[in-house]
């Protein structure tokens, strides 16, 4: 072979290696950009639910089950703030944040609004708060009562509302508002008289203030149980993601991670009381 074509095919074989190389290094490239990042707004101020405000890396339960989530989904980035309840909603509406945590219920404004995965999150359970001098035990109790107003189109909205219609002899007169007032500031209102009650999942907190404002607040037993949900934004794109968190979501409880999560931050697994 001349000298003329052995120095050719050396020139054509580095030619071949170099486009392979420029090749898979835009493959590496393409593969970094193509992960998506999904900005998830999580309740700010509810320990041991989660908590954390913008600028401080949110911690608790389901902050705790987002990242066992991403972990099984290598594909996204899951990016999460705290914010205050309306800013949630009212971001994912939006499309300010791709997805949004804070103990939610089904209920048929969400499902209307945005999509929620098949399988849950967690578990909750309702309960009344109200002064410990109060004859306030159950929904009954409530009768004649001023109750706090409570998240129009939300889970306890919809909870009393069905409570009511179930038990046409109580009359009960639920408030529904969309003020976004912190729970803090609901437990005071009713340690102050402003209101008699106050009905909320029981995973957001309210024992932790009450016990550090020293409150004269009772809990009442649950008086429901129900299913906690992610809500995500409605969008075309964001099928997939519902499809993927719904898939992993059944993945962790079935391999008990939700439970040992659970139990971390509720001192209980409260994912037995999933329905």
């Amino acid at each position: 072979m001349s000298s003329i074509r052995s120095s050719s095919y050396r020139r054509f074989g580095l030619a071949v290696a170099g486009v392979a190389i420029a090749l898979a290094t835009a493959g590496v490239s393409y593969g970094q950009n193509s992960l998506r990042t999904i900005k998830i707004a999580t309740a700010a101020e509810s320990k041991p639910l989660s908590w954390g405000a913008i600028g401080v890396e949110p911690q608790g339960y389901e902050p705790d089950v987002l990242k066992a989530i991403n972990a099984k989904l290598p594909q996204y980035k899951f990016e999460m703030e705290g914010a205050a309840d309306i800013a949630q909603e009212t971001g994912l509406a939006t499309g300010k944040y791709d997805m949004a945590s804070g103990g939610y219920y089904k209920a048929p404004a969400r499902e209307k609004q945005f999509l929620i995965p098949d399988n849950p999150m967690g578990a909750s359970l309702i309960k009344i708060y109200s002064r410990k001098d109060s004859n306030i035990n159950e929904m009954k109790d409530l009768v004649g009562k001023n109750i706090v107003p409570v998240t129009a189109g939300g889970g306890i909205y919809k909870f009393a509302t069905q409570w009511q219609e179930q038990n046409p002899d109580y009359k009960i007169e639920i408030t529904a508002s969309s003020a976004g007032v912190p729970y803090p500031d609901r437990l005071k209102e009713v340690q102050s008289g402003k209101y008699d009650a106050l009905v909320l999942p029981s995973n957001l907190g309210e024992q932790t203030v009450i016990d550090n404002q020293k409150l004269d607040i009772k809990a009442s037993e649950p008086v429901a149980i129900n299913n906690t949900y992610l809500l995500i934004h409605k969008s075309e794109e964001n099928k997939a993601l519902l499809d993927d968190v719904n898939r992993v979501l059944k993945e962790l409880k079935d391999d008990g991670t939700l439970g040992k999560i659970s139990q971390k931050w509720f001192g209980e697994d409260v994912t037995t009381y999933i329905k």
